[in-house]
């Protein structure tokens, strides 16, 4: 029996470092293989926990969690696939044409090609054309397609990876980092959801738990969160961007991104904080308690998509550490959506029940002291039902999200105790 031939493959670029090699085989099959001159390097760090440091190459169960977790997920991969002619299943081909900027630090070219670094290549948006654009989102997500640009971002919302400065929106051509993302409110079913996450997010810094910056604008008649991305860091001289990896735990954790829901086999709060403790965070009690903190703030929020692509690490060189909060969004203001939590709090089937002892049993299984538990639910509660939109610097649409979070504080803190 012959052995399967290389049919095509693709470069993995880590900051403008090869570090492996994606192959699709002759016979379907799927390889991932760390660059031979990487791995013998002193400063080789693996791209994925999931995907540790090996000269043998992984199959594609193996490799798929942390690659398809790079794309866009539902409706949105669905109309990709369609607008470029693929099978919507085909993860390889589908990176191989919008893989080149990506959440976190890699970029991945087809073999052969080189990336363009840091080139500055931008594609101006005057008002009239982001607009358009942003219009065209729904039907061609990810500007797919497009000459010159090469873009995905997890997730089943339209959003589009873009350069914001100096007021000023771009579109990041031939490898050029994004800073920005641009969530557009698009659909009927979510009305109020750019005013809902933004308030949601701002809430979070305000508190005190690290989260994305947003603002609030409007692109047309249409609203738009435009969120600063945490994966990018910005020199204060040259303005040079330089991109910073990230895996969400599906990703970290070895599940595909259709097990984001612990129904439907995603991950649990204790896997999290067992990774986290076991080492793969270089600060891991700092970290446990930043997770379990965007834990109870989403229960605070009610937000029952906080599922296992919405809790990601940042690696920075040899540092590991828990991303800030994202995509923190109350879930109750809509009420036909469901309210079981995408990752249970201590058993709990409903984020509007979570009673004391759902939070003593989270506290076991993730190994925290309850009592610091209690002490810290107690504080955020507090602190979230003291806040108005006018302390926060927020729109005023954004009090009916506030007055629905507070009401749901002041009933936590008395639930837990």
């Amino acid at each position: 029996m012959e052995e399967a031939q290389i049919k095509r493959s693709l470069d993995i670029f880590w900051n403008g470092r090869i570090v492996g090699r994606y192959d699709l085989l002759d016979d379907g099959s799927e390889l991932f293989s760390y660059d031979g001159s990487y791995l013998e390097s002193a400063d080789a760090v693996s791209i994925s926990h999931s995907l540790p440091l090996r000269a043998d190459p992984y199959g594609k169960r193996q490799l798929r969690p942390f690659f398809a977790g790079l794309l866009p997920e539902e409706s949105q991969r669905q109309r990709i696939a369609a607008y470029l002619g693929l099978a919507e299943s085909d993860d390889f081909s589908m990176l191989e044409a919008i893989g080149g900027e990506c959440a976190g630090a890699l970029e991945i070219i087809p073999h052969g090609k080189s990336p363009h670094g840091n080139t500055d290549a931008l594609s101006p948006c005057d008002d009239h054309r982001l607009l358009e654009i942003v219009k065209s989102l729904p039907y061609r997500p990810m500007l797919a397609g497009e000459t010159g640009l090469r873009l995905s971002l997890a997730g089943a919302q339209s959003k589009l990876p873009v350069v914001f400065r100096d007021g000023h929106f771009y579109l990041p051509e031939n490898g050029t980092p994004s800073t920005h993302i641009l969530k557009p409110e698009l659909s009927e079913w979510f009305k109020g959801i750019v005013a809902n996450e933004h308030c949601c997010m701002t809430l979070a810094r305000a508190i005190g738990i690290p989260a994305a910056e947003t603002k609030r604008i409007d692109v047309g008649d249409i609203p738009c969160l435009l969120v600063t991305r945490y994966d990018r860091a910005v020199d204060s001289r040259s303005g040079v961007v330089r991109r910073i990896h990230q895996e969400d735990f599906c990703q970290a954790l070895g599940r595909a991104p259709e097990q984001k829901y612990q129904s439907d086999g995603g991950p649990l709060a204790r896997e999290i904080v067992r990774l986290i403790r076991d080492g793969w965070s270089t600060t891991p009690a700092k970290d446990i308690l930043a997770f379990v903190d965007l834990v109870v703030f989403n229960a605070i929020i009610g937000n029952a998509d906080a599922h296992g692509k919405n809790y990601s690490m940042l690696y920075d060189g040899r540092i590991r550490r828990l991303a800030p909060g994202y995509d923190l969004v109350s879930t109750v203001f809509w009420p036909a959506l469901a309210s079981a939590p995408a990752m249970k709090i201590g058993g709990s089937d409903s984020i509007n029940s979570i009673l004391s002892g759902h939070w003593r049993k989270f506290a076991q299984e993730t190994g925290v002291s309850f009592a610091a538990l209690r002490s810290r639910i107690k504080h955020l509660c507090t602190a979230v039902a003291s806040q108005t939109s006018d302390a926060l610097g927020l729109p005023q649409e954004c009090e009916c999200v506030l007055a629905i979070v507070r009401e749901r504080a002041e009933r936590l803190k008395i639930c837990s105790e």
